[in-house]
């Protein structure tokens, strides 16, 4: 079942991917390294409700704070 949470875990993907031009399976074992699957799922209320440039320069803090940890 395809639910909006899930249709916006796609959309963060593509734009990441997009903007960094890497591959879907770059991005996928990135985002699965760091967490950023669940930290979405997470933020999902507030994410969705921001533009796409908001949530790459997010991701990017996330992961640039996870890798401190």
């Amino acid at each position: 079942m395809i639910t909006k949470e899930n249709n916006f875990l796609i959309y963060c993907m593509e734009c990441y991917k997009n903007e960094k031009n890497l591959s879907g399976g770059a991005v996928y074992n990135l985002f699965t390294g760091y967490g950023v699957w669940d930290y979405i799922k997470e933020c999902y209320g507030a994410l969705h409700t921001t533009g796409e440039k908001y949530i790459i320069d997010d991701i990017d803090g996330f992961i640039g704070d996870a890798g401190k940890r």
